[in-house]
């Protein structure tokens, strides 16, 4: 079923599965929408499980936010979204972009479990052309409005921006672009020993958007957390092996006797 509700002056649409008195709420990563990750709703709709696969703010049918948000709005509208629904403690299935959300709600709210899929939220190692490349931008976004003014400033730095920049980044609307600029520059690192719920990690060991080695340190400081990796899977692992992650999440998430 697709629903629609208006939260934070974002009208955010999404789909609904099951019936059950169990909440899950499952997050899409960066770029994508909630069918993408329409397996793992359907693997978590299991007998007494309702799922909430959410169309992020600025994705799918969900409208833009009129701002540009960091991380904590984006939890904060998943909160207010629990809140209104009626969701207590949920479980959440977070992929990519989506684990973040999933780490800042479950370090402060009372959840049942958390799944993170190739989950990024720990600030990536850069190199030294990566750091020449950004100061330069900065660089250039305070002198050249000097030079050609502000309105063709701003053009030449997004221009910029859009060629050297990732294909996500390209993709996306100047307010979208700006909030992913803002997004994975944020580290999530400090907040991973307050999960105090169970937490299953599934990962490809091919990833290298978020690395075989953000899940080994997701699982040494999330006290309760075990790792399920697939040797030849990337980013989308959930996808390369649907039917063991099917049974993996449907396993992690029967409730406990």
């Amino acid at each position: 079923m697709e629903q629609n509700i208006e939260i934070d002056g974002v009208d955010i649409h999404y789909y609904t599965e099951g019936s059950g008195p169990r909440p899950v709420i499952v997050m899409h990563g960066w770029g994508c929408k909630a069918d993408t990750v329409a397996v793992l709703a359907q693997a978590a709709a299991g007998e007494g499980t309702t799922v909430y696969n959410v169309d992020l703010p600025g994705f799918g049918k969900s409208s833009e936010p009129q701002e540009v948000w960091g991380i904590e709005r984006y939890t904060s509208a998943i909160e207010e979204f629990a809140r209104r629904l009626g969701l207590v403690r949920p479980s959440l299935i977070g992929h990519s972009f989506g684990g973040r959300i999933s780490i800042v709600y479950a370090s402060r709210n009372e959840v049942d479990k958390v799944i993170l899929v190739d989950a990024a939220g720990i600030k990536p190692h850069r190199s030294l052309r990566y750091y020449v490349k950004v100061y330069s931008f900065k660089t250039a976004k305070h002198i050249l409005p000097y030079l050609v003014g502000r309105k063709r400033a701003d053009s030449i730095i997004d221009r910029w921006r859009g060629k050297a920049g990732s294909s996500d980044y390209k993709s996306a609307s100047p307010k979208m672009r700006a909030i992913m600029s803002r997004v994975v520059n944020e580290d999530l690192t400090n907040l991973l020993p307050e999960i105090k719920a169970p937490t299953l990690l599934i990962w490809g060991e091919k990833d290298t958007a978020t690395p075989m080695r953000d899940a080994r340190l997701m699982q040494k400081l999330i006290p309760d957390a075990g790792l399920v990796s697939y040797p030849e899977a990337g980013h989308y692992s959930y996808l390369a092996r649907p039917a063991q992650t099917q049974a993996v999440v449907q396993s992690f998430l029967q409730p406990s006797k």
